[in-house]
Order: structure tokens, then sequence, then C-alpha cells
């Protein structure tokens, strides 16, 4: 596995814990006020997501300037 595969499949587990953490979060609003680390526990696989995202966002562009470089 190469690490842009590695990444991608980082990306799509970080959203499945993400999405967990969403509807925990909601469940435990059912009854009353969570406490402050269930309210947080989203944010580090959405940051997380955040950084593998933008690296696949780039990808495309990285390729497009290393073959443009290539050919000069």
């Amino acid at each position: 596995m190469n690490w842009s595969n590695a990444i991608r499949q980082t990306h799509r587990w970080l959203s499945i814990v993400f999405t967990l953490t969403v509807i925990a979060n909601f469940i435990a609003r059912i009854w009353g006020e969570p406490p402050a680390w269930v309210t947080y526990s989203p944010l580090p696989p959405l940051f997380l997501m955040l950084f593998s995202g933008l690296y696949m966002f780039v990808l495309p562009y990285a390729a497009r300037w290393r073959a443009n470089g290539q050919r000069s």
C-alpha cells in the first residue's frame, strides 16, 4: 500500500469515527448537558480529516505541477 492509499483509507476511517462521535453527542444530549469531553469528542477526528482532506485535494495539482516540471 503506498502513501496516498494509506491516507485515503485513514480519511475514510476517520470519517466513520467522526460520524459516530457526532451521533454519540446527540444521544448524550437527550439526557441533558453532556460533559465537555463528549461535546468536544468530534473535534480530533475532524482536525485529522482536515489535514488528510487537504492533502487529497492538493494531490491532482501536485501531480500536474510535477508533470509540467519534467517536460521542461
